[in-house]
């Protein structure tokens, strides 16, 4: 089981289906943070011990700009892992 936080921007049948599969998932809305800055559910997700899943294209810059998230989770696209036809 993987731990994830889905941003905002993250389709409901892609929280549904981690879910399914047995995925511990929590998303912005459920923990009050679906206007955060960029920068919040990045720092949330590390102090909670959650991969960040969000379709926002500009937490990749973010990320490699500030080092605003540990090495040890890396970006990637949900889309290729999981299949297109999952979401």
């Amino acid at each position: 089981m993987m731990r994830f936080l889905a941003d905002e921007d993250v389709y409901r049948a892609t929280v549904e289906r981690l879910r399914a599969w047995g995925h511990d998932v929590i998303t912005a809305r459920e923990i009050g943070m679906q206007l955060a800055s960029d920068e919040e559910p990045l720092f949330k997700a590390q102090q909670t011990n959650r991969l960040l899943v969000t379709r926002d294209k500009d937490f990749g810059a973010l990320v490699f700009l500030k080092r605003a998230y540990s090495a040890a989770n890396e970006h990637c696209s949900m889309r290729k892992q999981l299949g297109a036809e999952d979401f």
